[in-house]
């Protein structure tokens, strides 16, 4: 671990104005690829500071790259800013209330994890500057996690090519080094055409599209019994064929997002899916096309740097919190079940705490279980520089994510006590690395003799274009 961990003390010193910045980010949800505020918010922080800023990286309008430094090694630290749809919610209240019907919310802590992200590249900026050390640190900010896949179109476009190390984190329930294991995958749209018809008086000359759609669903759910235990399939009607229920439907879309333990796993399942629709299609004389908009890889670990990386969390210890911060958590974590609360122990296996609302421990190295997993663009990324990434305990122990409760802490204390701990140990890995050769020399080896067993093909290919509307639906 490096000697020069005044970079924490940077952080220490800058932390109330990105506490601000998550705080703003949360008040201005936006969905994927529509983030315009918040990248602008972000883009002002980074010019601020001094970065050198770039708009628009990789074709896509709300990304936003900020790099600081000259030669040396390279570190990226990636942010997200995107929010969820219908997760509305008043900040601090510990019922279900809306700030606005149907509208969006940061239920997966992204108005945090960009903050923390910025403010740890920043705090790297400073100290490379005041040391005289040769690195160059670059801040990503990265729109549309949720299902946009960003990082996989910025890999596509080369701008992780010069990358020596990439971090991340994300908030959660407890603080330690993301375990590697992430699920694969893709989300397609199936659009069906059939013909139009008056469902009394000709149905016979009706091919309805929403019931290749149904036969579509009903095929996959099917296949659930004979698919691997760690894939999944989930579905949204997209577009059901219009409102009226006595005109055959000439045409409907569902959206499939579809998860598998690696690519090669998942693009068997993708194969299969794509039969059934086409089955649908046959069975309705209607016609299928297939689009798919998005595509993860899955997680690809890298021993050394979750080494450094856990030694940091150790050496900062918990995020501190104190007995306001208890009594805040404990009132979101009664409106949760017992279940809730098991499951996020058990996601990191540890024994649970009776009338514990908060942790300030540091999980061990490795901990976890692949029971209860979903998918991240970063998984991508591992794919193509070593990466690692932290989580740290932001909110109340059960709290699940994507849901109001989640929306409703984002703003407390304890969501800023997690966020400056996330960037300390990004900040120290990084100081880390650029102080101490052997280290990257570690993390690059094990990175490619993993790649030289493994090749790499990206799930976005070169065919898909950005889904910049997904939104809109």
């Amino acid at each position: 671990m490096s000697n020069s961990k005044n970079v924490w003390s940077r952080i220490d010193e800058k932390a109330p104005a990105y506490f601000a910045l998550s705080d703003r980010i949360w008040g201005m949800p936006e969905l994927n690829y529509q983030e315009v505020r918040s990248a602008a918010e972000h883009r002002a922080m980074l010019e601020a500071e001094g970065f050198r800023v770039t708009m628009g990286a990789a074709g896509l309008p709300t990304a936003v790259i900020g790099e600081a430094g000259e030669d040396g090694p390279v570190i990226a630290i990636m942010g997200e800013y995107d929010a969820l749809p219908g997760l509305s919610q008043a900040e601090g209240v510990a019922t279900p209330e809306p700030l606005e019907a149907n509208g969006n919310g940061h239920g997966c802590g992204h108005n945090m994890l960009g903050s923390a992200s910025l403010l740890a590249a920043a705090a790297v900026k400073d100290w490379l500057a005041a040391q005289g050390l040769k690195g160059r640190v670059r801040y990503y900010g990265c729109p549309a996690e949720e299902g946009g896949s960003s990082k996989g179109f910025m890999v596509r476009a080369g701008l992780f090519d010069d990358v020596d190390v990439a971090l991340c984190w994300h908030p959660a329930s407890f603080s330690g080094v993301n375990r590697a294991f992430s699920l694969a995958c893709v989300e397609v749209e199936f659009t069906f055409t059939g013909r139009a018809s008056h469902a009394a008086a000709a149905p016979h000359l009706g091919r309805s599209a929403l019931d290749a759609v149904e036969l579509m669903n009903i095929g996959v759910n099917y296949m659930r019994e004979h698919m691997p235990s760690t894939a999944r399939v989930h579905y949204a009607i997209i577009d059901a064929g219009g409102i009226a229920p006595n005109v055959v439907q000439a045409k409907a879309t569902v959206r499939h997002l579809i998860r598998a333990r690696n690519l090669a796993e998942m693009w068997d399942m993708v194969g299969r899916v794509k039969k059934i629709a086409e089955g649908a299609a046959l069975m309705t004389e209607t016609q299928v096309v297939a689009q798919q908009l998005s595509g993860d890889a899955n997680l690809v670990g890298n021993l050394p740097l979750e080494q450094a990386m856990q030694a940091n969390l150790e050496a900062i210890g918990g995020p501190g919190f104190d007995v306001a911060d208890h009594a805040f958590a404990a009132r979101f974590q009664a409106t949760l079940s017992q279940e809730d609360i098991a499951a996020s122990y058990a996601r990191f296996d540890l024994e649970p705490q009776p009338g514990e609302a908060l942790s300030d421990i540091i999980y061990p190295l490795g901990a976890g279980n692949d029971n209860s997993v979903g998918s991240t663009d970063v998984g991508t990324v591992s794919w193509v520089v070593p990466t690692v990434q932290c989580r740290t305990a932001c909110y109340a122990i059960g709290t699940p994510g994507h849901s109001w409760q989640l929306v409703a802490q984002g703003r407390a204390p304890a969501a800023h006590k997690g966020l400056a701990l996330a960037a300390k140990a990004m900040a120290g890995v990084a100081a880390d690395v650029i102080e101490n050769p052997a280290l990257l020399e570690a993390a690059q080896a094990e990175f490619a003799a993993f790649r030289a067993k493994n090749p790499f093909v990206n799930p976005i290919t070169d065919d898909i274009e950005p889904p910049l509307d997904m939104a809109a639906h």
